[in-house]
């Protein structure tokens, strides 16, 4: 991921980059942590503090397997 300023970013490729900063974040990569910060407060400048998008925070759930295999 190329490292633009969040400013200079348009609407659009802001909210996917952040997004895709946050889930890299929670995924634990620490250089992601402090970029995706700073996309967020561009976000919530931008758009206020109501919006990303309504994109979950929390990794989604692992599908769980059954406890019993198929031949």
């Amino acid at each position: 991921m190329s490292m633009t300023e969040p400013g200079s970013l348009d609407d659009e490729e802001l909210l996917n980059r952040a997004h895709q900063l946050r889930l890299l974040a929670l995924r634990g990569h620490s250089e992601a942590r402090g970029s995706a910060h700073l996309h967020e407060v561009e976000v919530r400048r931008r758009f206020g503090s109501a919006t990303t998008l309504s994109a979950p925070l929390e990794p989604a759930p692992a599908r769980r397997r059954p406890f019993w295999r198929f031949w």
